[in-house]
């Protein structure tokens, strides 16, 4: 009698991870997944590299959970190599760490910070997507 193949585990719920998720600033994480899925109808989500991760055709942008202090928001442009160039992303709130011509990062400590930068970060987003 062959082997019984054991069929793939099936990709977890960005709901599921959520709910078993115990970390001390989930209520930012919570917060800012929401701002997210909020900046654009065709934002969608999964879970990638263990954290909430977000896609429009491809992911550009996922969660940092490790840090325990704060929430950061790593934003990149997919598989393809690409670059954004210097200056075409305005960030007058200076909300951006450039980690390199195709990456940056943001953070957020609070649910109030995440509000504060809610509006600033959905036209960072939008802009952002123009390159994905």
């Amino acid at each position: 009698m062959p082997a019984k193949k054991s069929s793939p585990k099936s990709p977890q719920t960005v709901e599921a991870f959520l709910a078993d998720l115990d970390h001390p600033l989930k209520s930012v994480i919570l917060a800012l997944r929401e701002s997210l899925l909020r900046t654009d109808t065709a934002i969608g989500e999964a879970i990638k590299w263990n954290a909430p991760s977000f896609h429009a055709g491809e992911h550009f942008a996922t969660m940092h959970l490790r840090q325990a202090g704060a929430v950061q928001l790593i934003l990149h442009l997919g598989a393809k190599k690409r670059t954004i160039p210097k200056g075409a992303i305005d960030d007058p709130q200076q909300l951006l760490t450039w980690l390199g011509p195709d990456r940056a990062t943001l953070k957020f400590v609070s649910v109030d910070d995440v509000n504060a930068k809610c509006f600033a970060l959905q036209v960072l987003i939008r802009r952002w997507l123009e390159y994905v």
